[in-house]
């Protein structure tokens, strides 16, 4: 029987780290490739398993390999609570790719201009998963396949296409890009194929995507009240988006 120490230190250089029991159950079940996965305690995450995620508790009894807990502390920045953790192999960019690319299209894609913060990459990810949209797109340098973006997303970055791009080679479809000065979101109906751009946390959109925004839309917000959180506007430009 392979060493899973062994096994993961082979695979490690260029997968993706499931950080957590909630990370690894989403990839299974939206069909990732996971070579290897370990566990501090193989019979909790089972019963973890039959409590929670019962359609993947075959394949988590098939794969797991229980460790010590100083070897798994080794193989993860910070330890989760669930003392679980996996690699997965990435999906490659070309098969996003086309994805991304395909039409007609049956929901948005969201695209995330030059963001900053990994954790809300993560929970943009989610969300986006969630709500059943076609990709996340990022922009500028933040990695979106970043471990703590995959760990914000609860490995959901498997159930939806999730790639990094400049803005110029954005998919066909129109760009619908939220900024204060744009017009009330309540008054549009926002089309299947939109692209839906969201500025950076601090500094909003930048020129080369406020110039490739056939559409500036704006979120209801009271007087006074400065900002919504990057994954907040996400829900509710996607809620909008589904309701109508």
């Amino acid at each position: 029987m392979t060493d899973p120490l062994d096994h993961w230190a082979r695979q490690a250089g260029s997968a993706v780290l499931l950080d957590g029991f909630h990370a690894l159950k989403h990839a299974l079940r939206f069909g990732a490739q996971v070579p290897v996965a370990v566990t501090t305690d193989r019979a909790a995450t089972l019963a973890l398993a039959g409590e929670l995620a019962p359609d993947v508790q075959e394949a988590l009894d098939a794969l797991l390999t229980e460790v010590d807990a100083a070897s798994y502390a080794t193989l993860v920045p910070r330890p989760h609570p669930t003392g679980v953790a996996a690699l997965a192999v990435r999906p490659s960019r070309e098969a996003n790719l086309n994805r991304l690319a395909y039409a007609p299209r049956t929901a948005p894609i969201v695209v995330l201009d030059e963001p900053r913060n990994l954790g809300n990459a993560g929970a943009v990810i989610r969300l986006a998963a969630g709500f059943g949209a076609t990709g996340v797109i990022t922009t500028g340098p933040l990695d979106p396949w970043h471990p703590t973006v995959v760990r914000g997303g609860a490995g959901l970055h498997f159930a939806t296409a999730v790639e990094r791009m400049a803005v110029a080679g954005l998919p066909d479809g129109p760009v619908y890009a939220l900024d204060p000065e744009g017009e009330d979101i309540r008054g549009t109906k926002l089309p299947d194929d939109a692209v839906l751009a969201f500025g950076s946390e601090r500094t909003g959109l930048s020129a080369d995507l406020r110039a490739r925004a056939d559409h500036l839309l704006r979120l209801p917000m009271r007087p006074q009240v400065s900002s919504y959180n990057l994954a907040t506007s996400v829900a509710m430009t996607l809620y909008h988006w589904s309701a109508f």
